[in-house]
């Protein structure tokens, strides 16, 4: 039966206009939580940052809780499916420094995440345990499961580990949380491309410190 003529294809420009509003509404509001925390931030808000009106934002996500959880799947989950790869992966062919490059690759495109993460972790109240639970758990989760069989491992007592992960945590989002702060005290940006690709190749030699056995590209 040959589709409707009232209803939109699957790739028409109706469709593609609603998928870019929504990323709009997805880009506001990470900028929004992350700056305001999710108690601070209302749907007015955000739809007053993309000049939408609320009805219009409803017809993408029908609460805040909704629009919240889309944002974090949006950041969070192409990480947890990176880590879940690397855990997949043969040994002789993981590379946790190829990791550490792709997830600065997607911390680039959503730079506000760190920050939305770091808020909510200072401020607490309810919306921080399912975070943790849904989120932030498995993110540690996977990458506790990835120190443990990276190469060079050994080199680690096991209660050790757990704190290799949160230190390489704390460097690779603290560039992101410090970078405010530190343009504030002198005028340099953190986040251009050159010094974001320079601070990839650091995370790279970090994590070629932490095991030596695992393979860096010169």
């Amino acid at each position: 039966m040959p589709a409707s003529p009232l209803l939109p294809s699957l790739d028409s420009p109706h469709r593609r206009k609603g998928e870019q509003t929504a990323e709009r509404i997805l880009d506001a509001a990470e900028a929004l939580f992350a700056e305001r925390g999710y108690a601070g931030t209302s749907l007015r808000d955000v739809a007053a940052r993309v000049e939408l009106r609320i009805p219009s934002l409803y017809n993408h996500f029908p609460s805040k809780d909704a629009l919240y959880a889309a944002v974090l799947a949006r950041g969070i989950g192409p990480v947890l499916e990176l880590l879940a790869g690397f855990a997949a992966a043969p040994s002789e062919s993981r590379d946790a420094g190829a990791v550490i490059e792709r997830v600065m690759a997607i911390l680039r495109r959503h730079r506000n995440l760190p920050k939305l993460i770091q808020h909510e972790t200072l401020a607490g109240g309810p919306r921080l345990t399912p975070m943790l639970r849904e989120w932030i758990a498995p993110v540690f989760g996977r990458a506790g499961e990835m120190a443990e069989t990276a190469p060079g491992a050994g080199r680690w007592a096991p209660e050790q580990l757990p704190l290799v992960v949160i230190a390489v945590y704390n460097v690779l989002v603290g560039f992101f949380t410090f970078a405010p702060l530190y343009q504030a005290l002198n005028g340099d940006d953190l986040l251009t491309d050159a010094r974001l690709d320079h601070q990839t190749r650091i995370l790279r030699e970090v994590v070629a410190a932490l095991f030596p056995e695992v393979p860096i590209e010169r």
